[in-house]
């Protein structure tokens, strides 16, 4: 079994691949002994990804004369901490490993930025490989070389750039997700055509229902654009120093809810950063910068493929002014102004901080009471 399409993230020497395909996992060790320095590995997984994927990789890889070692951590946002950035590292020392050996962060989002993380401090840096077991990791985090943990403060506030050396995305794992991780993915797949590819969105607001209930066609040409567009922007600006901040539409606010309530499972990531998008797109819209019938396409959608586009009941008791202090620890934050990412419409996103603090309060307290 081979990818069906291998996508190249063009960094000159840091450059790697993105497979594609239905059972990757158990093709790994042929797909990964290329990019390996040596045949050893330490696998970072969760307690939900383990028991279904571990075995599979691990025996994949051993048929390829691969050894490794493995971590099993809580599944969680929360795991995303300091603490387990020391579990990690401690792990893999304890495990001796060397600069030549190949971290393999198997798992969403949180296991692959935490893994990468660590492997960009242990030994002063060692490769690591992504292999996103979920639709928001395989469409979004997984690519690009964003790695960190969140802080008290904030989400992915303390963290490095670290490119993987590939990415392996296994769409059979899609197979298992639940409904609930399957849709808040969807929320990041929205992003790309709502940032810049209006054809997309048209697009997802005619196939949205068949990704979720696990067409593979479907699901299939969504990593593919989405990674198309991730791998385009991350070319482009890696270090997000300009356009690969328009990724982060909807994340400002987003992710200023995900730190009031402690990165709990009331709210998972997907489904604050749709929240997030339309509030982005009321804001516009309070502006005179977007159609209100544009922002009123996003809620129409998001409503009818069962997305969030307001706060949860535990959100009612944030105050304004502690959402904007969250806000202010966002780490597009210049010159003590927030960077937001809004749009003129569909497909038409830009960066501004040409924005009043009582026109985010005004937006937040409309969100908490539609």
């Amino acid at each position: 079994m081979t990818p069906s399409k291998t996508l190249t993230v063009a960094l000159e020497d840091r450059s790697y691949g993105i497979h594609i395909g239905a059972g990757l996992i158990e093709q790994a060790g042929h797909l990964l002994a290329p990019v390996l320095q040596k045949p050893g590995a330490f696998i970072v997984t969760d307690d939900n990804v383990a028991p279904r994927y571990l075995e599979p990789l691990q025996k994949s890889l051993g048929a390829s004369g691969i050894k490794c070692d493995h971590l099993i951590l809580p599944a969680g946002e929360a795991t995303k901490s300091f603490a387990n950035l020391q579990v990690v590292v401690e792990a893999m020392l304890a495990a001796k490993v060397e600069r030549s050996t190949t971290a393999i962060a198997l798992g969403g989002g949180v296991i692959g930025d935490l893994t990468g993380f660590a492997a960009s401090v242990t030994l002063r840096g060692i490769d690591f490989v992504q292999v996103p077991t979920t639709l928001l990791a395989q469409v979004d985090s997984s690519v690009g070389g964003k790695t960190g943990i969140n802080t008290a403060q904030g989400k992915n506030l303390a963290g490095s750039f670290y490119q993987p050396k590939a990415v392996l995305v296994d769409t059979d794992t899609l197979k298992t997700l639940p409904d609930r991780e399957r849709l808040a993915g969807y929320a990041e797949v929205c992003k790309y055509g709502l940032l810049g590819d209006v054809d997309f969105w048209d697009w997802l607001e005619q196939n949205g229902a068949r990704v979720l209930s696990g067409d593979n066609d479907a699901i299939t040409n969504v990593i593919e654009i989405s990674c198309e567009a991730k791998a385009r922007v991350v070319t482009e600006d890696e270090r997000e120093s300009g356009v690969r901040a328009l990724l982060n539409l909807g994340h400002t606010f987003a992710h200023a809810f995900e730190a009031e309530l402690g990165y709990s499972g009331a709210l998972l990531h997907g489904e604050a950063v749709a929240i997030g998008i339309v509030m982005a797109f009321d804001l516009s819209v309070r502006l005179g910068l977007c159609p209100a019938l544009d922002a009123d396409r996003v809620r129409a959608h998001f409503n009818a493929v069962g997305l969030m586009t307001k706060p949860p009941v535990e959100a009612q008791r944030i105050a304004p002014d502690v959402f904007l202090g969250h806000m202010m620890q966002d780490k597009k934050v210049a010159d003590g102004k927030i960077t937001f990412v809004l749009v003129r419409g569909i497909g038409q996103a830009f960066l501004t901080q040409d924005v009043t603090q009582s026109d985010v309060t005004a937006i937040f307290e409309a969100a908490l009471t539609v």
